[in-house]
């Protein structure tokens, strides 16, 4: 399995001037360790709605790529934002999951993804294309995928269920919205 740390760190290395919504948790942990910026909105306290959040954006902003970065435990949350976005399908949006096959906020308790189920193959059954990501090659495929995105995208990423110390960015809701707003030119 992959290095989520560095997952997130090669994801977003050549980063130019997409919308990173983070998930709650190690998600928004490992997107603020990779680099603070105006464009990152970090999830705090409601589970299952990056996803949701992201397709919003992906919809208002159709010149801007907009990439979720999120766990499995979240991506589990909010499933049903899957068919939403196979319905509306825009060009513009990444749902990367970071499938460590646990509920790190809540104890390490195995998640679902444990015993078999495939959050990829959800995806795929909604009509979204879909990516498991195992190893660098692929994983570098991804990246090269993110930077030139011009279609629905959904990737789980399998990654070790390592322990890393808290990068803590921005906490206040109201301060991370309207600090993102401004970026955003709105």
């Amino acid at each position: 399995m992959l290095d989520r740390r560095q997952v997130v760190q090669n994801l977003l290395a050549h980063r130019t001037d997409q919308l990173i919504i983070s998930g709650l948790g190690a998600p928004t942990y490992d997107v603020a360790n990779a680099g603070d910026h105006p464009l990152n909105f970090y999830f705090w306290g409601a589970m299952g709605g990056s996803v949701p959040c992201g397709l919003g954006l992906a919809l208002t902003q159709p010149s801007r790529n907009v990439i979720v970065i999120t766990g499995d435990g979240e991506m589990l949350m909010g499933l049903g934002s899957l068919a939403t976005i196979a319905q509306h399908r825009p060009a513009n949006l990444a749902v990367v999951v970071l499938d460590n096959e646990r509920y790190g906020e809540t104890g390490q308790q195995d998640s679902v993804t444990a015993s078999g189920v495939a959050l990829d193959e959800i995806a795929t059954a909604c009509g979204i294309k879909a990516l498991r990501i195992t190893n660098q090659t692929e994983l570098d495929d991804l990246v090269l995928r993110l930077s030139v995105l011009n279609e629905t995208l959904f990737s789980v990423v399998k990654v070790a269920n390592n322990d890393y110390s808290r990068i803590l960015p921005l906490r206040d809701g109201v301060e991370i919205k309207v600090r993102f707003k401004q970026a955003l030119g709105s």
